[in-house]
C-alpha cells in the first residue's frame, strides 16, 4: 500500500534533482536558447505524463500515445543539441 507512494516520492525527488543538474550544466557550459533544451523538456514531460497516468488511472492508449509522440519529438529535437 505504501510502496507506490514511496516510489512516486523518490521519482519526484530524482526528477527535481535532474532538472537542477540540467540547469546547472547549461549555465556552466554557457548554453542559452530554447531549442537546445527541447529534448530534455520532452523527456521531462514523459515523466510527468506517466506519473499522472499512473495516479489518475489513465494507463491506456492515450498515455502510451503521448509517450511515443514525446519520444519521437525528443529524437527530432536532438538536431538542435550542441556538440561538445
Amino acid at each position: 500500500m505504501w510502496i507506490p507512494i514511496i516510489l512516486t516520492i523518490i521519482l519526484l525527488v530524482a526528477f527535481l534533482i535532474s532538472i537542477m543538474a540540467l540547469i546547472t550544466k547549461r549555465k556552466k557550459a554557457r548554453i542559452t536558447g530554447f531549442k537546445s533544451a527541447l529534448t530534455p523538456i520532452c523527456f521531462y514531460l514523459i515523466v510527468i505524463t506517466n506519473v499522472l497516468a499512473y495516479w489518475f488511472g489513465w494507463l491506456g492508449i492515450i498515455s502510451w500515445l503521448m509517450t511515443i509522440i514525446l519520444l519521437i519529438l525528443a529524437a527530432y529535437f536532438t538536431k538542435y543539441l550542441l556538440v561538445a
